[in-house]
């Protein structure tokens, strides 16, 4: 039983992980390279993650600068970037591409929040699903007779303990970057 729940423990922590990470690819008010993350650019004919190929400077808060280290790749990188949700179109000098991200309006500022509940939601239901999944192991193992009901009864307190704590610390998470995109 504290095989299924320690195994339950480190899938919400990497649900909550990944659930931060996509709170870091909503831009606020800096512009930040993690905001590129998520981007795939297509590189000799293999899907590669922009990181890989390129590196990346913030001369100012609202623009990054691209310098990709191979520069054949830079069209790839260009289409890449205008193609992905960051709402940036780069400017290309044959060297480097130069993103200059907008003031945010108001009403992208709303936008983003609507972004990061429905992200921060998606977080939640992930850990919900791994604590449903735990919660048929346990059922399992008090079916096939391995282990009584109140081990079983009291392992599901702790389950629901741990999808608590998994949960809030999503909500924080969305309290934090709510504020954060409000800021002007």
């Amino acid at each position: 039983m504290n095989d299924i729940l320690n195994e339950a423990d480190g899938k919400m922590d990497k649900s909550v992980e990944a659930t931060r990470e996509e709170f870091a690819a909503i831009r606020a008010g800096r512009a930040q390279p993690s905001m590129f993350n998520k981007i795939v650019v297509e590189y000799y004919g293999t899907p590669t993650p922009l990181q890989q190929l390129a590196s990346f400077t913030s001369p100012e808060p609202r623009i990054i600068i691209i310098a990709p280290f191979d520069i054949s790749a830079i069209g790839n990188i260009e289409r890449a970037i205008r193609d992905s949700d960051l709402g940036v179109n780069p400017s290309n000098d044959g060297k480097s591409l130069r993103c200059v991200f907008p003031e945010l309006t108001e009403e992208r500022r709303k936008e983003y929040i609507k972004v990061a509940k429905a992200k921060a939601e998606d977080g939640r239901v992930a850990v919900r699903n791994v604590r449903r999944t735990a919660k048929q192991h346990l059922e399992k193992l008090e079916k096939d007779g391995e282990v009584g009901k109140d081990d079983v009864t009291g392992a599901e307190k702790r389950l629901d303990g741990l999808t608590k704590k998994h949960t809030d610390t999503i909500d924080e998470m969305l309290k934090h970057k709510e504020s954060e995109l409000l800021e002007v």
